[in-house]
């Protein structure tokens, strides 16, 4: 492994057989098992539309909370380098994933919604500027062919104020 890669492994056990395996489109439930090592397993399965089971988290929902995840923890990194104490944050993500009309699709966009509250309304602006470094920094969204945007909430004890990127 060289400087600055890193390696990832995971394992998705498919766990649909109803006992004719892929037989026939209807014939196998579409429930994944992911796990990691030393990790709780994830409980995966297709998206409702795509006959899967809605109480499981799908590809789409993992993508969804990837982005958001990943701009959080670099939003926190930014702020941190920029002297802003966050108190809280709570994201609210959104996304639109467009079928093909040929079986496949793509996601279009995703919007991340960040609630954000700082110790104190002088950091409201420093707090603005930490999401577009947290965009550049994140990972997951450098590594999607879609736009990622952001309209963010900021807000400390004297005031609020919004702003989209």
């Amino acid at each position: 492994m060289s400087l600055g890669e890193h390696h990832y492994e995971l394992t998705s056990t498919w766990t649909g057989n109803q006992g004719t395996g892929t037989s026939g489109y209807r014939e196998y439930a579409r429930d994944v098992t992911i796990g990691i090592e030393g990790k709780p397993e994830l409980l995966a399965s297709a998206d409702k539309p795509f006959r899967g089971d809605p109480a499981r988290w799908n590809p789409e929902d993992l993508l969804l909370a990837s982005l958001s995840e990943c701009h959080l923890l670099s939003y926190l990194h930014a702020c941190v380098t920029a002297g802003v104490v966050v108190v809280s944050y709570r994201d609210r993500a959104t996304g639109v994933m467009r079928e093909d009309g040929k079986g496949g699709g793509a996601f279009a966009e995703v919007v991340l919604h960040p609630e954000v509250v700082v110790a104190d309304a002088g950091m409201i602006a420093a707090a603005e500027q930490a999401h577009a470094q947290a965009n550049a920094w994140c990972f997951i969204a450098n590594s999607v062919n879609f736009p990622v945007h952001h309209e963010a909430t900021v807000t400390a004890a004297q005031g609020q104020l919004q702003v989209g990127l």
